[in-house]
């Protein structure tokens, strides 16, 4: 992404003090510089682009990495405010409202009872294989096939979320992953974030992968004795850093009080026959950011002659087509609301608070009066 001309009466941000040497050093059409954390610096960490599964999950396999998340600020229940009674009815929604399912498919009714049994001693890249496409919908092959609202969006499998700032040593590897592509923005958009997305080797709140911008669906495939519950952690930590990226991006804008107990993104945890989907969301006091989920719905698909056999499908497929628009609007309306002058200098981007962040951006609209 190239800056535009210098521009004399921008003025300069300067957040945080550093002893230590910063790197990914760059300019943005002189005068405007940032410094981000560059992957390279995170590589002798065992940062890479993909793992094994195994050993992907094997951190979330200890039931304490959940204290690691809660240290965080991050937690695996329900907050006693909960979210608002508007996301609660929204999901109800997304698990009612009708949707047309495949005709042709594994989980066609004459060939249901088979399917089910046929995986029900599958690893999980069978899993993965044979009934995740059906439990969790994929935004691309459904834009393929005519969803051209979901053209915006973009999905990754099994790859490594190395370009947002970890909250942890680990950084998530989702099973799936979904999340908007970088055309779903306007160049005076893209240019707005460009000081806090940096170059593809650099790591941002804003950002998964290198082309994956604010990330709100997840899913998690595991199999065996606790499968779920290591799946979760996995959700968990993924979407805590999902909607982190949602609650910095209004901070900037002192916009955050908007996001108060809102519903931000959404994950699945599932294995060969049941299924958790949870709803993730953030409470704001001041300056402190928490994250919780909401439970919105465990059940087992094989029952009852598989009466829920196309429950996740139908919810997942209602955020794409009701949820996922109003959310992108939302996204851009708070990037329309930055500075297109931004003239931002960030040193060891990856340690800033939120409040810092906010600061330095309200001294650029002090400076600019």
């Amino acid at each position: 992404m190239e800056g535009g001309p210098s521009n004399p009466s921008t003025k300069t941000i300067r957040l945080g003090e550093t002893s230590q040497r910063t790197t990914g050093l760059r300019n943005i059409g002189s005068p405007r510089t940032i410094c981000l954390t560059s992957l390279q610096e995170r590589s002798s960490a065992g940062s890479s682009d993909q793992k094994p599964r195994d050993v992907k999950s094997a951190p979330y396999q200890d039931a304490h990495y959940e204290t690691i998340l809660a240290s965080k600020g991050s937690f695996m229940g329900k907050s006693e405010l909960g979210t608002t009674a508007t996301s609660q009815s929204l999901c109800r929604t997304f698990l009612e409202t009708e949707q047309i399912f495949p005709d042709d498919s594994l989980f066609r009714d004459d060939l249901f009872e088979e399917t089910c049994e046929m995986v029900r001693n599958k690893n999980e890249a069978g899993v993965v294989r044979d009934i995740s496409p059906l439990i969790v919908p994929s935004a691309e092959i459904l834009a393929r096939r005519g969803a051209k609202h979901l053209k915006v969006l973009i999905e990754s499998v099994n790859e490594g979320w190395n370009n947002s700032i970890p909250i942890t040593k680990t950084s998530p590897q989702p099973d799936y992953s979904v999340a908007f592509r970088r055309e779903a923005f306007t160049e005076d958009q893209l240019k707005r974030i460009e000081p806090f997305v940096g170059e593809l080797t650099d790591t941002s709140f804003f950002m998964a992968t290198y082309s994956m911008y604010f990330p709100f669906l997840t899913c998690e495939v595991k199999c065996g004795a606790a499968a779920l519950d290591i799946a979760d952690r996995q959700n968990a930590h993924s979407m805590t850093m999902a909607v982190r990226g949602i609650v910095e991006l209004f901070r900037l804008v002192k916009r955050e009080r908007e996001l108060h107990q809102e519903v931000l993104a959404f994950s699945i945890s599932h294995d060969d026959s049941m299924v958790r989907i949870y709803g993730h969301y953030t409470l704001i006091d001041g300056s402190k950011t928490t994250f919780y989920r909401h439970p919105i719905k465990k059940f087992d698909f094989t029952s009852e002659e598989g009466r829920d056999k196309w429950t996740s499908y139908r919810f997942t497929k209602n955020v794409y087509d009701i949820w996922m628009p109003a959310h992108l609007k939302r996204i851009c309306s708070a990037i329309n609301d930055l500075p297109p002058d931004l003239d931002f200098e960030v040193s060891q981007y990856s340690e800033l608070r939120e409040s810092e962040l906010s600061q330095g951006l309200e001294s650029h609209w002090t400076n600019k009066l």
